[in-house]
């Protein structure tokens, strides 16, 4: 599994913008970027954590990918109610080449809930991968990245914004 210190792979694949248009995407802005996995659309778990994640954009860019198609993503975006005004871009990993560059595929052949945090370099300065069933913590994720962006040494339980050592 690609870690902490590693360069994120290049992709290209196709994806729903914050228009619900689809579009095709080939690379990782200039910015700090949350890249996070879930299973499936159309799944129980997944629009607590998505509708959650879109919260972070304030703070970097986010971006959720399934190995679900690019039709499937803007069909459920525009029918659940918790993702049909959706600020993130979903993108559509099919044939699950990043998800396999990453390796993060579970034994049931679906992406496992892996977020990478990535620097404007493209490098991942944070991995956290929960197994299907569990769902993240946005708040945690936004409090890594804060701390991350502070580029000081960062106590334990630090909350954002909080003080450096």
């Amino acid at each position: 599994m690609k870690t902490v210190g590693d360069l994120f792979p290049d992709f290209s694949m196709q994806g729903v913008n914050e228009n619900n248009e689809i579009i095709p995407v080939d690379v990782l802005t200039n910015d700090w970027t949350v890249v996070y996995f879930y299973p499936k659309d159309f799944t129980f778990i997944c629009p607590t954590e998505i509708s959650a994640m879109d919260r972070l954009l304030e703070e970097a860019d986010v971006i959720g990918i399934s190995g679900d198609n690019e039709h499937c993503k803007l069909a459920w975006r525009r029918e659940h109610k918790d993702l049909n005004k959706l600020n993130q871009w979903s993108f559509a990993d099919t044939e699950g080449t990043l998800v396999d560059a990453l390796g993060i595929r579970s034994d049931e052949g679906v992406a496992l809930r892996a977020t990478f945090i990535v620097d404007p370099h493209n490098i991942i300065q944070h991995v956290s991968v929960n197994n299907l069933n569990v769902g993240r913590n946005p708040k945690e994720t936004l409090r890594i990245l804060d701390a991350l962006q502070t580029d000081e040494l960062c106590p334990c339980n630090r909350p954002v914004g909080g003080d450096t050592i």
